[in-house]
């Protein structure tokens, strides 16, 4: 086998133009020789490298919301291709973005990151190979999925960018009491249009998510300084209330910040306010606005039915995007803008 097993196992999925902005470039001049790992870049450890292969591309995110490949690639139309089923995860986020040595195959690379995985504890939920992946399956990441674009240099951006032969993606998770790990590999022999470097050779792109693993920095605010803070700057951020994922569906875990609003609503008899959803700038406006509106209904309808709290007396709007308290560049800017506020009428 000829895994090198760096620690363990990591994820992967993408294709070439994958949002891998790395910690360094990964060459000052594109066609030379790439001898070494891209500075700061490290193998995730639970995720074994192809022995041989080296880092061009490299990105961590503390938090983020990632599609998992379940079915092929469709393409129903210019700027719609996309997978034919998905499966949304939340969690810590590490992308790799390797080249193979030369003279692999997409088949040998890939046959060993399944070996190396499944002996690791993982189990596949999806597996495909050249006709199987669907119509080009590099392309809904390289061409339409800003998140999973590569930035940093030209040398990541454009592998998988022509002559892509050969495709291959695998899908593993790994359940663990502190939560479910995810990991897409997608290798293909490929040619990349910035550098020789990097072409004529497999490239091996690794999406590695794990679950529960955001930090719980949002602590439930409290009514008497909700009360506080409306009567002086009239509103309140209110990060204490989860939804799932792209739904408007408020989990179980909220309960005690929708008890502290109960509370403020209760002891203020007068008090009306605007119950006002906002989200982060991924994704198209009129979603993340309809969604922002979704959600602050069905706040106002839980606290509504679930506490009593007149429905008259409460207002909900969505503004998705259009007023975020800070900039959308990193995720802990975007985990500050996806919030409920309280705004007093």
């Amino acid at each position: 086998m000829r895994f090198a097993i760096r620690g363990a196992l990591r994820l992967g999925l993408l294709l070439a133009t994958a949002w891998l902005a790395a910690e360094g470039a990964a060459t000052a001049q594109p066609n030379a020789p790439i001898t070494r790992d891209l500075a700061g870049a490290k193998d995730h450890p639970l995720v074994p490298r192809y022995e041989g292969s080296l880092i061009i591309g490299y990105k961590t995110d503390r938090f983020a919301e990632v599609d998992i490949p379940m079915g092929p690639s469709v393409d129903p139309g210019v700027e719609k291709r996309h997978f034919q089923r998905v499966d949304a995860v939340e969690g810590a986020r590490t992308r790799l973005l390797y080249i193979a040595p030369l003279e692999r195959t997409s088949l040998e690379v890939i046959r060993n990151y399944k070996e190396a995985l499944l002996a690791g504890g993982f189990k596949p939920l999806f597996e495909c190979n050249r006709d199987t992946c669907g119509d080009s399956p590099e392309r809904p990441f390289l061409e339409f999925n800003a998140s999973r674009r590569l930035s940093a240099t030209q040398v990541m951006e454009y592998a998988f960018s022509a002559g892509v032969v050969d495709p291959r993606m695998l899908v593993v998770k790994l359940d663990r009491p502190q939560g479910t790990m995810h990991v897409i590999v997608f290798a293909a022999y490929q040619e990349n249009v910035a550098s020789k470097a990097a072409s004529n050779r497999v490239a091996v792109f690794v999406d590695i998510v794990e679950s529960g693993t955001m930090e719980k920095r949002m602590v439930t605010v409290q009514a008497p300084e909700m009360a506080t803070n409306l009567s002086r700057e009239g509103k309140q951020a209110i990060y204490g209330i989860y939804f799932d994922f792209d739904k408007a569906d408020i989990k179980p875990e909220s309960k005690p910040q929708l008890e502290e609003m109960a509370k403020l609503m209760q002891a203020n008899p007068a008090l009306k306010v605007y119950i006002v959803g906002h989200t982060d700038n991924q994704g198209a406006l009129d979603y993340n606005v309809g969604l922002s509106q979704r959600r602050a209904e069905a706040v106002a309808r839980a606290l509504a039915t679930q506490h009593g709290i007149a429905a008259s007396r409460m207002t909900a709007r969505g503004l998705g995007p259009l007023a975020p308290v800070t900039s959308n560049a990193t995720e802990d800017g975007r985990a500050k803008n996806r919030r409920v506020e309280l705004v007093q009428q």
